[in-house]
């Protein structure tokens, strides 16, 4: 039996400018942070022929043109199972749905086991760009490269994303006291709504194709962001991080009237009231996860608390997708 785990992710600045609708014509840039939440993947060859499936469905068929789960039917073909006898299982710390970037942590724990499972060794990088073929070019799918890299490297980390479609990954060189600080101080609570990305970011897709000015301005900015916030870091002014990323929470609600809600906007002034620096709902938008930078950890846990808001502690993860058992 193959067991791998693949971390899930905040993003920490310049998320948007991932999809290749942007980084193909202007580049991009990034700061994304593995943390330690994660989605689970087994493999292991059963006694009888076949392919059987086990996450939020069951499956049981005997070609791969059969399966049901587009990321595991498209993984099989990539890796060339070309008479499958396998048995793969999938669970997860976190639901889908929730801004954690899920989908990408899951696409690169599977792989990692399926390759394990072939004797097959993956570089970070190639296992991410992998893992971005599958959603992005076979699938289709509008998202972008973060979910997949960070969740193969891990870390606190910066992603250059260049036009041509390759990434640089380097991890934030900062002293180990602003490190303990940032994740001391980052805050990540459950606002209860679960959403699906693809209409969000559809709509950035064929926002940033058609060259809407806009759009475009807002991912030049939201880009620049993600640079400064990545100096507060290597500066050690986690402070000045965290009031950045109130900018980049107005900046994410322009790109679209479904990144927030009445409900969500509320719980943001009432966090800003007690002691929150900055924040943002993590992922596309529109529910998921707020994550805010906040020195004053009681009051800010009682505020949230008393809204009914379920706080998931967490810590960075510098491992990324690994095989825990072979």
């Amino acid at each position: 039996m193959i067991i791998t785990r693949s971390p899930l992710r905040i993003t920490l600045g310049g998320g948007g400018t991932d999809l290749p609708s942007y980084y193909d014509p202007h580049g991009g840039f990034l700061v994304a942070a593995a943390i330690d939440k994660y989605v689970y993947v087994t493999v292991m060859r059963p006694f009888v022929p076949g392919i059987f499936l086990k996450y939020s469905k069951l499956e049981h068929v005997d070609r791969i043109d059969d399966v049901q789960h587009r990321i595991i039917r498209e993984a099989l073909r990539a890796l060339d199972f070309k008479t499958p006898q396998v048995e793969i299982t999938a669970l997860a710390d976190i639901p889908a749905g929730t801004g954690l970037g899920s989908s990408g942590s899951f696409t690169t724990a599977l792989l990692k086991a399926l390759s394990a499972h072939r004797r097959r060794l993956l570089h970070p990088n190639e296992l991410a760009e992998l893992a971005c073929d599958i959603e992005i070019n076979r699938l289709g799918e509008p998202v972008g490269k973060q979910d997949q890299y960070i969740a193969a490297y891990g870390g606190v980390t910066g992603f250059t994303l260049h036009p041509d479609g390759t990434v640089d990954a380097q991890p934030v060189g900062m002293s180990m006291e602003a490190l303990f600080n940032l994740e001391d101080n980052l805050l990540l609570f459950f606002t209860g709504f679960e959403r699906s990305a693809g209409r969000i970011l559809s709509d950035q897709k064929q926002r940033s194709e058609q060259q809407d000015a806009a759009m475009l301005r807002n991912l030049h900015d939201v880009k620049e962001l993600g640079l400064r916030s990545r100096d507060a870091l290597v500066k050690g002014d986690t402070a000045g991080f965290g009031a950045l990323m109130g900018e980049q929470w107005e900046q994410k609600k322009r790109r679209s009237g479904g990144m927030s809600n009445p409900q969500i906007d509320e719980w943001y002034e009432l966090a800003r009231q007690s002691g929150a620096l900055g924040g943002k709902l993590v992922g596309a938008g529109g529910g998921g996860f707020l994550l805010f930078y906040s020195e004053d950890h009681r009051r800010l846990r009682a505020a949230m608390a008393r809204a009914g808001l379920e706080e998931v502690r967490f810590r960075f993860d510098f491992e990324g997708t690994k095989v825990l058992l072979a």
